[in-house]
């Protein structure tokens, strides 16, 4: 007995494609970036619910420095893809309204304390720009799948103006913040890599 998949986002993107290698390649890095996300929003969750995971401080310092260097590599290789598709899609009046909301009152969250209790030494303002893109990354798909599944998915142009807004948040600052947290895990400047984790 054949089990039949239920749709997801990528059905809604693959349906709406002018050409199918475009959306193919588009559904690929889309793909990477969202496990990427989910990923790096995941390990903060878990120090904001007190789980020392990994299990000492400079095990959690090298945690996120690897999170973030994931999610901005992949970042990285979506540019040409949603590009292309943004380019082949874009309809003649481009007068759709996103399909997806701003952030809400999850995604905003300070993490200074969650750091501090990490003995994670990096800038906290960093990490919320972050993680509010990716987690705004992960919400739009998973709202877009559900539009899917629901048989309501967004009219061309709307799906193109949703599109250009996260390529336009998630390719800006997104990045440079990714960027720096993956090169410098000690971001905020307030300690030297040589100083001792405060206690």
């Amino acid at each position: 007995m054949s089990t039949v998949r239920a749709p997801d986002w990528s059905d809604v993107l693959g349906g709406q494609a002018a050409q199918e290698e475009t959306g193919r390649r588009l559904v690929a890095q889309l793909r990477a970036c969202e496990v990427a996300a989910l990923a790096f929003c995941r390990l903060l969750e878990r120090w904001a619910r007190g789980e020392p995971d990994p299990c000492t401080p400079g095990k959690r310092q090298a945690a996120l420095r690897r999170a973030a260097d994931r999610a901005e590599t992949a970042l990285a290789g979506l540019d040409r893809p949603l590009s292309r598709y943004l380019l082949e899609l874009e309809p003649e009046v481009a007068e759709g309204r996103s399909w997806y909301g701003g952030p809400g009152a999850a995604e905003l969250l300070e993490w200074d304390d969650v750091l501090l209790r990490a003995g994670v030494r990096v800038s906290a303002t960093r990490v919320a720009q972050a993680y509010l893109e990716l987690a705004v990354l992960v919400r739009a798909l998973q709202g877009l799948g559900d539009a899917a599944r629901l048989g309501s998915p967004p009219d061309t142009g709307s799906l193109w103006a949703g599109l250009f807004d996260l390529r336009e948040n998630l390719l800006g600052q997104a990045m440079d913040e990714l960027r720096a947290l993956a090169a410098r895990a000690w971001g905020n400047g307030r300690f030297p890599p040589w100083a001792p984790l405060p206690r």
